[in-house]
């Protein structure tokens, strides 16, 4: 039987700003998209992504990709990649295409063994000339250099980040200091709300099983999601959390999380899906402050936690024993 865990997290709430460093104008802007019907802000999947590496560098885990906040880029282990040794190479993938080599400049051309200065030949030359040509005619076509891709599909798919409240268009102005132009005044887009995003991962498809573990560590603890770009401090940890543990090929929850009319976190088509039948409760573990609204027998099967560190030790023990490895021993894998 093959497990897959999903995932569906949502964020504290908080001031989100520039997440890219891009601007339009002077205007420093939030990428955006129509979600419902309404206009949403959003955080790319490879901003989330980035910060899960991170999360993992900073936690001692062996990545390819080790970022150096002083220059400001990464710093390679192994250009070639290695999946069995690193995290990131596993669970992330990785692709890196390289071009086709050029020919030399002094290679034979055809312009070279004509006749150039276009002199008369002897009838027994033009006659060598044209089964030459007629032999060359029957050789097979020169293959045109290809490049080379080197590639693996990462093993943890990331959804974007969707914003839970429609984008109000607020926007703060300042000034730069000093001697003024016409671009000393610019400004902000900001946009007051939560964050949802999903994840999907088959951990038996990776190198090592077992590091579906420091994923789980990584979503408790993420941070910086606004990547190298990233100038403003938003809370990207978990404050209420759902995830499925199950042999089903598809998530069927995501992005489950709402605002009712009275500022209350709910999930209301999630709940719905368990009442009917169409969701084993068995497989869901929920925690943080989503974990308060679940009430009434038909949840009762629902692994239910008011703390999402406790939740995620327990689901540990859970998966552990499923894909029949030592918890003990992989908890600690990669640290130094």
């Amino acid at each position: 039987m093959t497990f897959y865990l999903y995932g569906n997290i949502l964020t504290f709430y908080g001031v989100a700003a520039n997440n890219r460093g891009e601007n339009q104008g002077n205007i420093s802007t939030l990428q955006k998209l129509l979600w419902k019907g309404e206009t949403h802000t959003k955080i790319s999947a490879e901003a989330i992504r980035w910060a899960i590496r991170y999360y993992w560098q900073k936690a001692g885990y062996q990545v390819n990709r080790v970022w150096d906040d002083e220059v400001n880029d990464y710093t390679w282990q192994d250009p070639k990649f290695n999946p069995l040794d690193f995290i990131d190479d596993d669970l992330l993938g990785f692709f890196e295409a390289e071009s086709a080599k050029k020919e030399p400049e002094n290679a034979p051309n055809k312009s070279q063994s004509e006749n150039v200065n276009n002199e008369p030949q002897p009838e027994n030359a033009k006659l060598e000339n044209t089964n030459q040509s007629k032999s060359k005619k029957k050789l097979p076509k020169k293959l045109k250099p290809k490049g080379s891709v080197t590639h693996r599909k990462g093993r943890l798919d990331v959804t974007r980040a969707i914003s839970l409240l429609p984008y109000d268009g607020n926007v703060t102005f300042n000034a730069k200091s000093g001697t003024k132009t016409r671009t000393s005044i610019y400004g902000t887009e900001f946009h007051a709300t939560r964050y949802q995003f999903g994840l999907g991962i088959t951990p038996e498809s990776c190198q090592d099983k077992s590091r579906v573990l420091a994923l789980l560590d990584a979503l408790v603890s993420i941070c910086r999601v606004g990547g190298n770009h990233g100038r403003f401090l938003f809370d990207f940890a978990p404050e209420s959390i759902v995830l499925r543990w199950t042999s089903d090929f598809t998530p069927r929850f995501l992005y489950c999380f709402e605002e009712d009319e009275m500022d209350n976190i709910c999930t209301p088509e999630l709940l719905r899906q368990i009442r009917s039948g169409d969701l084993e409760p068995t497989e869901f573990w929920i925690s943080g402050k989503i974990a308060e609204n679940l009430q009434g027998s038909e949840y009762s099967k629902v692994n239910q936690f008011s703390g999402i560190k406790a939740m995620v030790d327990a689901l540990k023990q859970k998966i552990a024993c499923d894909l029949q490895f030592c918890l003990l021993d992989q908890t600690n894998r990669g640290e130094n």
